[in-house]
């Protein structure tokens, strides 16, 4: 009997965590929406965005084709701060074109997989400023690429204009057990003033997202609906 106790109580533990985090984190109408988007992708084309789209006289193309499910400073899981914005296409891997959203010149690292940032030499919000855009999961989850071949790794500084293709869409996380979803992460990135992009995974070095785009793309101002133009 005390064998099968002490089995039962990190079940019920866990049973309870995920209680918490469903009702703490679960229930956001955002998240709920996007869920319900991922179960019939066609369901809701209102809440698409088109690649190459422009919202009003917001400098930034839209890089890819899909629904915003997460934006900037969402947190969806614990302790966890989004540091940019998740567009997912609703199609299969290495289908949904991805371009640059803004002039600037493309770098690839040479252990790069599924990712190129792109350095804008003056913000145009700011001019005085460089900044530099970042996209990512452009691999399928075993880490085959779908970055586009005119970019290989080790590619550094070379020039692109706003709407050339970059790759497509997939769901690569560096763990072939553990994709994500099909999708395009793209952040905006500080410099660190030495001419380098700062570590993207810190939401304290990327920038809000919003007035480049022209959305409500910071979840502080816009905690529970989906981003689309003109909303």
């Amino acid at each position: 009997m005390k064998k099968f106790i002490w089995l039962i109580i990190p079940i019920v533990a866990l049973a309870t965590a995920g209680m918490y985090l469903y009702y703490t984190y679960g229930r956001n109408p955002r998240t709920e929406e996007v869920i319900n988007w991922f179960r019939d992708p066609s369901s809701r084309p209102e809440l698409m965005m088109a690649i190459n789209s422009k919202c009003n006289d917001a400098p930034f193309i839209f890089p890819t084709n899909g629904l915003i499910g997460f934006i900037w400073d969402d947190s969806f899981r614990p302790g966890h701060r989004h540091s940019g914005l998740d567009i997912f296409g609703g199609t299969e891997v290495g289908t949904t074109p991805i371009v640059a959203a803004y002039s600037g010149y493309l770098t690839r690292q040479a252990d790069w997989i599924s990712t190129v940032i792109i350095r804008v030499p003056e913000d145009p919000l700011e001019p005085s400023r460089q900044i530099w855009v970042y996209y990512t999961h452009m691999a399928d989850a075993s880490g085959n690429s779908f970055v586009s071949a005119e970019f290989p790794q080790g590619t550094s500084e070379v020039y692109v204009e706003a709407g050339t293709l970059l790759g497509y869409q997939g769901n690569y996380s560096g763990d072939p057990l553990n994709p994500v979803g099909i999708h395009l992460h793209v952040s905006i990135v500080e410099d660190d003033g030495f001419g380098n992009f700062k570590n993207e995974l810190e939401i304290e070095n990327t920038y809000d997202p919003t007035p480049y785009f022209g959305m409500p793309l910071n979840a502080n101002e816009n905690p529970d609906s989906i981003p689309v133009c003109g909303n």
